[in-house]
Formats: structure tokens, C-alpha cells, sequence
């Protein structure tokens, strides 16, 4: 495998696949996306941590800057009054993502490349581990409050818990853990007052921590929220996304100099592994 990197696939759409080909171009490397077919995901909240990964990968230094920000974190657990605490950030749309990133998708027979990116299921390696059982639910709501456009509200009740992300002017996405969000709003005493319903299909997702069995092969690697995800109340799994991206462009970039194969694509998996919360 050593030097004999030609075109490299990117298997699926996102966030890494947008950077990982970005910086694989870079390097002189031929990248290109087939896309697969996956559920559409609400709303993005990017971090500052994550805009700024993408800001330097991208070289765009005002990218989303026009999106309105997130400010604070509100947090209430066990019924007790709500905290503020400090959290940047911007939430935007898989469209919006799309028309920022474009992706080099390919219009013709990809042929048989030397190398694979998976960000997207089927991986060679099989199904994720999962460490629980969570499935979560995400509504659309209407907020009833201003001052709440800046703010993501996170609140534990009995049943579980709800975390509401602001998308626009009056608009939000209210995400359900543990019941249903029906069950968990007659529990709740901040969110609920603060939203009003909106005629909106719910969209059910997997919410526990997950991990491939292998994150790499002889001739792969996956990359992204696919292969390794966290719970998505830590917040993080958009920048460890980025910064897969970062690791598995340059490994694939050190094997095409010359570097031994095998011991670069187990550090690239000993790095994500490390990072699993």
C-alpha cells in the first residue's frame, strides 16, 4: 500500500466527508464523493471549537458568520431553577452546510480506487456498538420568547430529559430523551412554557454514545459522527468530526509518501478510540 495512493472514495455526505476531501485535494490527492442515502439530521449546532476547525480547514475565516449566535447554555436538573452557563456557537442546516461546503460528488463510475473514506453506513467493518439503548425525538416548536433565540435550553426531568436548540428568528428543535416528548413536556417546568407547537413530523434518531467494531482496514478508514458518535448533549461531536477529518487526510496523505500503512492506520484508530467520552 505504501506510495500506491491513486484516487481516494469518500463514501457518503457531511461535514467530514466536505473536509476530509478538501484537505485530500490539498495534498495533490484525487478525492471524490458517492454519496449514500441517510436520514436528514434537524439542525447542526456548531461550537466555536467546530467553526473554528472549519474556518482554518476551509481557509474562510468568516464562515457563518452571518448565522445568528448561540450564547449560553441554559441547564435545570431535578426540577431546580435553570443556570446559565457560557456556550458559542451557531446552528445551521444540512442545507446550509451544502451551499458553504460544496462537495466534489462524482457524475460518473468511480471505477476501483486505491483507498476508502467511509462516513456513511454500510461500513466494511459492520454495525456500530452501541452503549445503550436511547433513542431521542426532534420536534419543531415555535418560541414563545426573544430573548430565547440565543439560547439552548437543557433540562432533566423525571422520564429524561429535553434540550431545545433556537434555528431562527422564532423557531426552534426540541429534542426528547427517555419518552416521548409529549410525556417529558407535562414534567417539564422551563422548556414548556417557553415554546409553542408547530405542525411539524417528529424525526426519531439514535441517541446512545456508538463506535464501530473497526475504525480501518488495509485499504479504509471511516471517519465521522457515523463511525464514532457521542451523545449528542456533550456538544463536542461535530468538531471530533473535523478533527477526524484532519487525522485521516493526513494519514492517507504520509501512506501516498511512503509511510508504513499498518502502523499509520493503527494510530488513526488509537486516536479515535482515545477520544470516545
Amino acid at each position: 500500500m505504501a506510495g500506491m495512493i491513486g484516487t481516494v472514495r469518500i463514501s457518503g455526505t457531511g461535514i467530514a466527508s466536505s473536509c476530509c476531501a478538501h484537505l485530500l485535494s490539498r495534498q495533490g490527492i484525487e478525492a471524490e464523493i458517492a454519496t449514500v442515502d441517510r436520514p436528514p439530521v434537524p439542525a447542526i449546532l456548531l461550537s466555536d471549537a467546530a467553526l473554528g476547525l472549519l474556518r482554518d480547514v476551509f481557509a474562510r475565516p468568516t464562515l457563518f458568520a452571518d448565522r445568528p449566535r448561540i450564547e449560553r447554555r441554559m441547564v435545570a436538573w431535578g426540577g431546580g431553577d435553570a443556570v446559565a452557563v457560557a456556550h458559542g456557537g451557531v446552528v445551521v442546516s444540512e442545507s446550509d452546510l451544502a451551499d458553504a461546503l460544496p462537495l466534489r460528488v462524482g457524475d460518473r463510475a468511480l471505477g476501483a480506487p486505491s483507498f476508502t473514506v467511509h462516513t456513511s453506513p454500510p461500513f466494511p467493518s459492520g454495525v456500530p456498538r452501541r452503549f445503550g439503548e436511547r433513542r431521542a425525538v426532534a420536534l419543531g416548536v415555535a418560541l414563545k420568547h426573544p430573548e430565547d433565540r440565543a439560547a439552548c435550553w437543557i433540562e432533566a426531568v423525571e422520564a429524561g430529559w429535553l434540550f431545545l436548540i433556537p434555528v431562527g428568528a422564532d423557531e426552534a428543535w426540541l429534542l426528547g430523551v427517555g419518552r416521548q416528548i409529549e410525556a417529558l413536556l407535562a414534567q417539564s417546568r422551563h422548556v414548556a412554557p417557553r415554546i409553542a407547537p408547530k405542525d411539524v413530523p417528529p424525526a426519531a434518531f439514535d441517541s446512545c454514545p456508538r463506535m464501530l467494531p473497526s475504525l480501518c482496514g488495509a485499504d479504509w478508514l471511516a471517519c465521522g459522527t457515523a463511525a464514532i458518535a457521542f451523545d449528542p448533549i456533550c456538544g463536542d461531536g461535530t468538531a471530533q468530526a473535523v478533527r477526524e477529518a484532519i487525522l485521516a487526510a493526513a494519514v492517507i496523505g504520509a501512506i501516498r509518501e511512503g509511510g508504513e500503512a499498518g502502523a499509520l492506520l493503527t494510530h488513526y484508530e488509537s486516536m479515535l478510540v482515545a477520544a470516545m467520552p
